[in-house]
């Protein structure tokens, strides 16, 4: 099973600090599935405010993590390279328990349907075998030239 580690993903992924919510790919199968680790810590720019008596990983930061995970196993199929994947919705998210600095929260992403461009999947994260995060979630994979500005990867100047 392949497995990535920062470098790797930033490879696949457009996303950068601090908006790189994922550390490691544990398992992936392009097009079909992903599984990826983030480790939580304090240094989160986000515990700043989120709160700062009593430090919570927001939600939709979960929901963010979980979307690049499912990334990672769209964007490593052949002919998706150097895209992006955008958003699309989240449906049914349940959250099911605080995610706090020193957890290590295990991300997975399973593509459910695609009608070209358009998809969904299934995703969960959980903490110590614990599920924080539940939810069906979907996305567009927007054209390469769209996604850039107008320039395809391989487009000459």
């Amino acid at each position: 099973m392949p497995q990535l580690d920062i470098e790797q993903i930033k490879k696949i992924l457009p996303h950068r600090y601090p908006f790189l919510l994922i550390d490691r790919v544990e398992g992936y199968e392009p097009g079909q599935w992903a599984r990826a680790v983030k480790c939580v810590t304090a240094n989160e720019p986000f515990f700043e405010g989120h709160f700062p008596e009593k430090a919570v990983m927001p939600g939709v930061l979960i929901l963010e993590a979980l979307a690049q995970t499912g990334g990672i196993a769209l964007l490593s199929e052949p002919g998706n390279e150097g895209n992006i994947v955008l958003f699309g919705g989240v449906k049914n998210a349940r959250f099911k328990r605080m995610v706090v600095p020193g957890d290590v929260l295990e991300l997975e992403c399973k593509l459910t349907k695609r009608w070209g461009p358009v998809g969904f999947g299934e995703a969960k994260a959980t903490v110590n075998g614990q599920i924080a995060c539940q939810a069906e979630i979907s996305f567009m994979l927007p054209d390469a030239k769209e996604a850039s500005g107008g320039k395809a990867a391989g487009d000459k100047e």
